[in-house]
């Protein structure tokens, strides 16, 4: 009886976390840039030393990532930035890191700092982009930022500038809790890819499909609502058994 039981627990602990997941991922249907995520669990055979593993469980395998492309959105705004087809804009982490994102809706802080819509500097050529005060900025499709300083007329151009976009392989990327994706390998260095593309005046909106979702959320909680009543039933069985006992006894 206990082997029934043990896989029916484990298997309601891993449809929990999967919910958990699916539901994370429906939050943030509507969070520019985000990536959705797979919720992956196996069943492993548990040994008793050199015995036959008569008993199996499930266990919670890293989850994976969605990284297919999100909608392009058009916002119109200078500062809006979509990448086109593969790679990443780096940004500056709370812990001073590099790290990676596709959310393009950037702003220019009080210092001149540009910054994501999280917050985090973006990165350029030397570290964090500032930009001075200036009429008219714009984004070119390699990430230089051109913009029109202050009291001079459109003629005065100037490449203050660019954005760091790169194109590492998706594998050798972790997602953090902040949305963010860093290298597996923090001593691995990625050089920024010139084939990386942005498109000015959109943003990449989110590759979450909320009816999926919500779909995958009914359908794990039948799943949790099967492996309760598993249980259940086990525990009937059990009482069964101890009454035949008692009466043969």
């Amino acid at each position: 009886m206990d082997k029934a039981l043990y896989i029916s627990m484990t298997g309601a602990k891993h449809n929990m976390i999967a919910q958990v997941n699916a539901s994370n991922n429906l939050a943030n249907v509507n969070t520019t840039g985000f990536k959705g995520e797979f919720a992956r669990a196996r069943s492993l055979p548990v040994f008793y030393g050199d015995g036959h593993p008569a008993r199996a469980f499930s266990i919670t395998e890293s989850h994976g990532t969605d990284f297919s492309a999100g909608p392009m959105i058009e916002t119109g705004r200078d500062l809006d930035v979509a990448i086109e087809r593969e790679g990443f804009i780096a940004v500056q982490a709370p812990d001073g890191q590099e790290a990676y994102t596709r959310a393009g809706s950037l702003h220019i802080d009080s210092l001149g700092v540009l910054r994501n819509g999280s917050g985090l500097p973006v990165m350029g050529n030397g570290g964090p982009i500032a930009i001075p005060a200036a009429e008219k900025i714009e984004i070119a499709l390699d990430g230089s930022i051109t913009i029109v300083p202050l009291g001079q007329g459109a003629d005065a151009t100037a490449v203050v500038d660019r954005i760091r976009l790169v194109n590492p392989d998706v594998n050798d990327l972790n997602k953090t809790e902040e949305g963010l994706f860093r290298l597996q390998n923090p001593q691995q260095d990625i050089e920024a890819d010139a084939g990386v593309r942005l498109v000015s005046g959109f943003i990449e909106g989110s590759n979450v499909n909320a009816v999926d979702e919500l779909v995958s959320i009914l359908g794990l909680s039948r799943q949790y609502e099967m492996q309760v009543k598993l249980m259940q039933t086990v525990k009937e069985n059990s009482e069964s058994s101890a009454r035949l006992l008692h009466m043969s006894s």
